[in-house]
């Protein structure tokens, strides 16, 4: 189970269930693909690119980059939201997937916390 914090000593904004050992090169290979660019339409990568794009300063420098002949595929949007965000990760090794996916619903029950995590 994994959380990410918004800057070093920023409010927590997401937890999420990594993918294990058996997929992927487990939490490691799953923040590969969000660092790429590649998972902006799952989990961390869609939450972090849905709030850049409600930032009217992140897009209006995307728009500026595309009106300058510097347009950028998808894969390089997801790179810079991320960079945006300014997450900082650190997560907590469970003995099972299932005592991962509790550990991560009693995180989301935490009251006061604006959660990104679309599902909750």
């Amino acid at each position: 189970m994994y959380l990410a914090r918004q800057g070093a000593n920023g409010p927590l904004v997401y937890v999420g269930v990594g993918a294990g050992e058996r997929k992927a090169g487990g939490l490691r290979g799953r923040l590969r693909r969000y660092t790429s660019g590649k998972a902006l339409a799952s989990g961390l990568g869609e939450a972090v690119f849905d709030r850049a794009l409600a930032d009217p300063q992140w897009l209006r420098e995307r728009v500026a980059e595309v009106e300058c002949g510097r347009a950028t595929r998808a894969t390089g949007w997801g790179k810079a939201a991320l960079l945006w965000a300014d997450l900082h990760v650190c997560w907590s090794v469970t003995n099972s997937r299932e005592d991962a996916v509790a550990l991560e619903k009693r995180v989301l029950a935490i009251e006061g916390v604006d959660w990104w995590n679309r599902a909750r």
